[in-house]
């Protein structure tokens, strides 16, 4: 049951979504703690565990001298000089109420896409997944880019709604919107049910 499942917890790491860090209190730590996204993401991890669900987690980071970092990304290009998503930090690591278990799958990116010169794709095929339930921030990032890019590979893709948040309630929606059309569904953690795929 869920042998051929994955869920991908992306970027819910302590830079973008701890209270305590450089987006607490703006950026995404507003929309975080207004739609619940961490109680709601324990939910879906908790189903994923229980029916024998593998877990993987996507981290964007870069190494401490940031010869990963794009200098001209209007997303990245500010990360050096303000000392975000250096790996080996508590900026980059899992949120820890969110923490992973021994045997998860940990997916270190440097762009948005959670594929692009990652470890996911050899992770998915040697592992036989074929349907992936993807949350994380934000929506219209890295969870767009997933549903995208897991598609053309051939991937079922699953959006857990309420574990996922944008800058706003209106980007959410709209990467919501745009999403639908390449998802094998978009559902709450309450509504989730592992072992379909």
């Amino acid at each position: 049951m869920g042998a051929h499942e994955l869920y991908l917890v992306m970027d819910m790491i302590n830079d973008l979504i701890h209270a305590d860090g450089p987006n607490g209190n703006t950026g995404f730590g507003p929309e975080v703690r207004r739609r619940n996204i961490i109680a709601n993401t324990r939910v879906a991890l908790a189903k994923a565990r229980q029916a024998g669900v593998r877990v993987g987690y996507v981290r964007v980071g870069f190494s401490p001298d940031y010869r990963e970092c794009p200098p001209g990304s209007p997303a990245f290009s500010q990360a050096k000089t303000l000392g975000r998503y250096k790996l080996g930090t508590w900026g980059t690591e899992v949120h820890p109420e969110l923490a992973p278990l021994p045997g998860d799958f940990d997916i270190v990116k440097h762009r948005v896409s959670p594929f692009y010169g990652t470890s996911l794709e050899p992770i998915l095929r040697a592992n036989g997944i074929r349907r992936l339930y993807l949350s994380g921030v934000s929506t219209n990032g890295v969870v767009h880019s997933a549903v995208r890019e897991g598609h053309d590979r051939d991937y079922e893709c699953v959006v857990i709604d309420d574990c996922c948040c944008a800058l706003s309630e209106e980007e959410h929606r709209a990467g919501i919107g745009i999403m639908k059309r390449y998802t094998h569904g978009v559902l709450t953690a309450a509504e989730l049910r592992f072992g379909d795929g």
